[in-house]
């Protein structure tokens, strides 16, 4: 039932995280059948909404504040597909260098 107002309190409150960050920021209920993401384009907030008909979403364990995911992990998550139960595979990724100084 929360918007804007509610959500971004949350963010910034209970996670402290930057809202302007660029980040997404996925919620869902308790009974995970809908979920909303709130995101910062630069301009205003963006909040979207998914609810489903049937069915529910594989969320991780309620008590978790926060789980960072990959772009990636995020779609399989919004078509469905339980994490848990896949495998990364293994392959050339570029790693970051950090700048110490």
């Amino acid at each position: 039932r929360r918007s804007f107002n509610g959500l971004s309190a949350i963010v910034m409150n209970e996670l402290d995280v930057d809202l302007l960050s660029g980040h997404l920021f996925v919620f869902s209920n308790r009974r995970r059948n809908r979920l909303k993401v709130m995101y910062w384009d630069g301009s205003g907030l963006w909040v979207c909404a998914k609810r489903l008909e049937k069915g529910t979403f594989k969320w991780p364990e309620p008590g978790t504040p926060f789980v960072e995911m990959t772009s990636e992990e995020l779609m399989l998550l919004l078509g469905g597909i339980d994490l848990a139960m896949t495998k990364k595979r293994s392959w050339f990724g570029r790693e970051e260098k950090r700048r110490v100084g």
